[in-house]
């Protein structure tokens, strides 16, 4: 989505093969090697991203079916139980516009599963629901976490950071300004922006 001015993309043991492009940035100097990383890649935006003309059972399949060549019966099989697990298969048949927020969500969760991604990343997952279907979307993610699942999480959930995350990642204006494990950036910053961020967040 962002192309890259320096640094490494690696995803397990696999590096991204980057070259410069014209416009200063890098860009990926393999398609085929781009696309078979992405397909170990699972992405959960903040807006959902579903197809609002598919049942939620059928935006779930469509990428198992398309991408991964997995039979549509067992499509169908594997996204009722990613379903059962977030608490919706009672709405497989539902259309996106008639779930809540959090519900949508929760979908999303579920079709980034089921393309049996390695890693998942998430960007904001909750910033764009109300505050009441928040903690239904983190409850997903906590059980996730507790599996064992890779997840890079972009979020201003502060508790759910702390609680769920091996490392932290303190970023201002795009630039890290510390790094560290939960108990390292939330309790003993080095850093004076992290420091005063953390006193506020105290405060509030």
């Amino acid at each position: 989505l962002e192309k890259p001015n320096q640094g490494r993309i690696i995803i397990g043991n696999d590096e991204l093969m980057l070259k410069p492009a014209k416009s200063g940035e890098l860009q990926a100097a393999d398609i085929k090697q781009l696309e078979h990383l992405r397909a170990r890649v699972g992405f959960v935006f903040q807006n959902f991203n579903l197809w609002p003309h598919k049942t939620i059972i059928d935006n779930i399949i469509e990428g198992p079916i398309q991408v991964l060549k997995i039979k549509k019966d067992q499509a169908i099989s594997d996204a009722e139980k990613l379903l059962d697990k977030v608490g919706l298969l009672d709405k497989k048949d539902a259309y996106p516009a008639n779930l809540s927020g959090g519900q949508r969500q929760r979908v999303a969760i579920a079709r980034a599963l089921a393309m049996q991604p390695q890693v998942l990343l998430f960007d904001e997952p909750t910033s764009a629901l109300d505050p009441e279907l928040v903690n239904e979307v983190l409850a997903v993610m906590r059980e996730l976490a507790a599996e064992g699942r890779t997840m890079l999480i972009v979020t201003h959930e502060m508790r759910f950071a702390r609680d769920v995350s091996s490392k932290v990642v303190f970023l201002h204006q795009g630039v890290i300004e510390e790094i560290g494990t939960p108990e390292q950036v939330f309790d003993n910053p080095k850093s004076e922006r992290v420091k005063d961020f953390m006193a506020s967040h105290r405060q509030n």
